[in-house]
């Protein structure tokens, strides 16, 4: 795996009276505090002990449900909160030793945001709204709107530049906000839900987009949504947060084949395993003292698509993988516990 663009390591926020000296005396005992501890002594746990690294041009989407800590972890992340404890590096810089000035240069020329509420600038066109990280940057007029006006036709809004966000739907504005965010070139890109204002059919449209914009610009990025279904149409990675902390970290099959708790268990249960489970999370080691049946699937077929076979079939199926070699075999009992008793990998 290539080095972290962004890492953290035991990051905590913790909201109350002097909340760094609270966890500096539980450390001199030898531990970190538990989750009771901490709200018997009076403080808010937003963010415990969490260590994520994020890699060049994956999505990384953190969820969890409302109070999570997911959205302050962003924040955190980003350094517009500090943190009580822990490290954050950004490029191998630790960005917690940074200076207001440097933090500053860092989000104009390195990170983008895209938040939930549009904030977009109402007295201000699409194209005065896209260009305006550049004017911040002290860009020359035109230099910016000739950035402005490429990232306003990528977004799909090319003969929008001049009316105001009044005149365009939620949807619209909600691309600007994405258009604004990529002027300025970004190498990471935090987006805080941005789609659960919209409604629905815009919501797939804007996931449809946002898809689309990953494919032609491969920026590495951070996720925040507290729909599970979002979550495994848009992410490489999910990370599930319960009251502060990261339960588990893996692929959205990953997550749905091997929960690592109940809570992460229950959070998937409704998810439509077949169509996201693969062949290769429910197939098991060839059995040399057993015959399999002539049919094969591939690894990394669905079990959508592969269900029907190996139900039917009386043997197990032979699995493949790229290059035509037997790798493993899927049997009926396995496809049965996987789609209907929520059964894990073997």
């Amino acid at each position: 795996m290539s080095e972290a663009l962004l890492s953290c390591r035991n990051v905590w926020k913790l909201y109350g009276d002097d909340p760094a000296g609270f966890l500096a005396r539980h450390r001199a005992d030898g531990a970190a505090p538990d989750i009771d501890s901490i709200k018997r002594a009076g403080y808010v746990p937003a963010v415990r002990d969490a260590s994520i690294d994020v890699q060049p041009g994956e999505i990384l989407v953190i969820m969890g449900l409302s109070g999570s800590g997911k959205s302050t972890i962003v924040r955190c992340l980003s350094r517009l909160i500090d943190p009580t404890a822990g490290e954050i590096f950004f490029e191998g810089r630790d960005l917690l030793k940074a200076s207001a000035q440097e933090l500053i240069d860092i989000r104009r020329h390195k990170m983008g945001m895209v938040f939930q509420h549009f904030a977009l600038l109402p007295h201000r066109t699409v194209l005065q709204n896209v260009a305006f990280p550049l004017e911040v940057q002290g860009i020359e007029r035109g230099k910016r709107e000739v950035r402005a006006r490429e990232m306003i036709e990528l977004v799909g809004l090319k003969g929008r530049e001049g009316y105001y966000p009044r005149e365009l739907s939620g949807g619209q504005q909600q691309r600007v906000g994405i258009a604004r965010s990529l002027a300025v070139g970004p190498d990471l890109w935090f987006l805080d839900e941005p789609f659960s204002a919209l409604d629905p059919l815009i919501r797939r449209e804007m996931q449809d987009e946002f898809l689309r914009l990953q494919n032609m610009l491969q920026k590495t990025i951070v996720f925040i949504t507290h729909d599970f279904d979002e979550a495994i149409r848009l992410a490489d990675r999910v990370v599930i947060m319960y009251e502060g902390q990261i339960d588990q970290i893996g692929t959205p099959e990953e997550l749905i084949s091997n929960p690592a708790t109940d809570y992460v268990r229950e959070f998937t249960r409704d998810i439509a395993r077949d169509k996201l489970l693969t062949v290769r999370s429910v197939m098991s080691p060839v059995d040399a003292g057993s015959a399999l049946a002539d049919r094969a699937v591939q690894v990394g077929d669905k079990l959508a698509g592969v269900a029907r076979q190996a139900l039917e079939a009386s043997l197990p199926l032979r699995v493949l993988d790229a290059d035509g070699a037997t790798v493993g075999q899927l049997e009926r009992a396995a496809v049965l516990d996987a789609l209907f008793n929520g059964g894990s990998a073997p």
